[in-house]
């Protein structure tokens, strides 16, 4: 995937809020907001102005005019140009096209799984369980509640995608769990359930050799 001058998503989600209209910056992040796309884009009120002046600077984005509103002090209006929408489009079929590699704390955590003992890993994962019905709860109740406001499918696709995320991960760390708890993953010893492991000289991949360079004195 070419590697973009302004590649931070809140830049994506900028350009496509500026898209469908000219906005100041408050009205990005209340629009934002307003459609809970927080959820799956990280929103900072500083780090969005930063942004924005990189669109600037980048040329994807133009100030259209200023506004004031009562006592509000002066805010900048920005619209996209011809640049800016056809970076959107580009960057969005990119995205739709390729997946990219995501580096989740989650599963760098399962990676190393092994140094817990196998019944508090079991604990833990179950307590995750828990907080991911919440998650899954919460967000079935945004879904349904967007649907019963009449709000088009296709702009609660996100939230779909999140729970399917969500619940996938649910039934993972159900199977997960039952496999440490009946045997498939451990052993007793001692009384005391401890991870089965049998080729413990498989555990860690013998690195390639690195390639030898060649002896410029051999070749004398």
């Amino acid at each position: 995937m070419a590697k973009r001058k302004v590649s931070n998503l809140l830049a994506l989600a900028v350009l496509s809020l500026l898209h469908e209209r000219p906005m100041h910056p408050y009205e990005v992040s209340a629009v934002m907001r307003q459609r809970e796309l927080s959820a799956v884009i990280k929103l900072n009120y500083g780090s969005l102005y930063s942004v924005i002046e990189a669109l600037q600077r980048e040329g994807l984005i133009v100030p259209r005019e200023t506004q004031r509103s009562g006592r509000h002090p002066e805010r900048t209006v920005y619209a996209t140009t011809e640049a800016g929408r056809a970076e959107l489009v580009d960057w969005l079929r990119a995205l739709l096209r390729e997946p990219a590699a995501e580096y989740s704390p989650f599963a760098a955590a399962l990676a190393f799984l092994g140094n817990l003992p196998p019944d508090e890993a079991a604990t833990l994962l179950e307590e995750h369980s828990a907080h991911l019905q919440q998650q899954m709860s919460r967000m079935r109740s945004t879904l349904e509640r967007g649907t019963q406001m009449g709000i088009d499918r296709l702009f609660l696709i996100e939230d779909e995608y999140a729970l399917a995320l969500l619940e996938a991960r649910f039934a993972f760390l159900q199977r997960l769990v039952a496999a440490i708890k009946d045997g498939t993953l451990t052993e007793r010893d001692a009384g005391q359930r401890r991870w089965k492991i049998r080729r413990p000289d498989l555990a860690l991949l013998q690195a390639e050799p690195e390639d030898q360079q060649p002896d410029d004195e051999s070749n004398k």
